[in-house]
């Protein structure tokens, strides 16, 4: 990845809509599988979650924590209370995670991590009334898994998707026969198309659905990358729409991202790899690399970022289009690191 050393601190107005975390936002996280109570936990671990979730910032004091009798329940709680008293001093959810980010030393699960995403993206969305927002929305915060299959390119929730491919959509039931081997009707995701309301894919709901990222890569391995968009609801732009919003949640700067069907740049200035997969294949590119045919399938979206007005870049790069990457892994699944797009926007220094 290629950092921009002249980060730019988030105005005051950027500031001003950021999200302060609530009692609610500890108490869902009181409800994972890693700090719920189970038949196993003792009492003093019972007493502990209870006092917690009743108020979720109250201090927890080095005794309360060594008498839970369970070694991993005293590590998570630890972790969790870690974390929590971190998000508090940093005043507010978007605060805390670009502080994390820019420290460049993660020390916190990466589900945590997630569900700080997950909530500022439900907030910045939150006036949105367009479904495939919603649904493009879950990338920045939820592992996806690609499916390529007679030229369309879908992704879904790969928890889902696993949990069905499990279950057959049969919950305990469906496992149980899953495990004995008997037959089952198979159960899969709708694609999500126009005519989804919206209440059904807000929240957990956008989980339910496929996203259509239908596009279609050259082989041209100099500048030129094409894509072939097929449907008129495009997944693609839904996220270009999302990245959009997430820059200005936290920059205050108004961008336009539009999904490109080709890089032909002799002066390609400044790129940004959206996850490990594409930064590599971006950084091969740009330095004039060759790149095999496989990892160049893999890419799923290329876009086309443009500042609303250049003096909010960086001086050097001013006027310049930066180009951003979406690529799936070798096992064909996806997880979005948006923390790249705050880190790596050439935006203009501090005066």
């Amino acid at each position: 990845m290629r950092t921009d050393p002249h980060a730019a601190d988030p105005s005051p107005e950027a500031a001003s809509r950021w999200l302060v975390a609530d009692d609610g936002f500890f108490r869902r996280l009181l409800d994972l599988p890693q700090l719920a109570l189970v038949a196993e936990s003792c009492r003093a671990e019972r007493a502990l979650h209870e006092a917690l979730f009743e108020a979720p910032l109250r201090p927890v004091h080095a005794a309360e924590l060594s008498a839970l009798a369970d070694a991993d329940a005293r590590d998570n709680y630890a972790v969790f209370l870690r974390f929590r008293d971190a998000v508090a001093a940093s005043g507010t959810l978007e605060a805390y995670y670009l502080a994390l980010m820019r420290s460049g030393n993660v020390d916190v699960p990466a589900l945590f991590v997630d569900r700080v995403v997950e909530a500022i993206v439900a907030a910045m969305l939150a006036d949105s009334t367009d479904a495939f927002e919603h649904r493009a929305g879950e990338l920045l915060h939820r592992a996806q898994r690609v499916t390529v299959s007679d030229g369309q390119v879908l992704c879904g929730d790969l928890e889902t998707l696993d949990h069905l491919h499990e279950t057959a959509g049969f919950g305990d039931l469906g496992r149980l026969l899953r495990e004995a081997q008997a037959p089952l009707r198979g159960s899969s995701l709708r694609v999500l198309g126009a005519d989804a309301p919206l209440s059904h894919v807000q929240g957990d709901g956008a989980r339910s659905f496929l996203l259509d990222l239908t596009h279609e890569v050259s082989n041209d391995l100099g500048h030129g990358l094409s894509f072939t968009m097929t449907r008129s609801h495009s997944g693609l732009r839904a996220l270009a729409r999302v990245l959009e919003r997430w820059v200005h949640r936290f920059f205050d700067v108004a961008t336009t991202i539009t999904p490109m069907p080709k890089i032909d740049d002799a002066a390609w200035s400044w790129h940004i790899g959206l996850d490990i997969d594409s930064t590599a294949l971006l950084n091969d590119l740009w330095r004039g690399e060759p790149a095999e045919p496989d990892r160049m399938q893999r890419l799923v979206g290329l876009f086309r970022l443009t500042f609303t007005s250049s003096d909010e870049m960086r001086p050097d790069l001013a006027g310049k289009p930066v180009y951003l990457g979406l690529a799936m892994s070798t096992t064909h699944t996806m997880k979005l690191k948006p923390q790249n797009l705050l880190l790596d926007l050439p935006l203009a220094p501090p005066m």
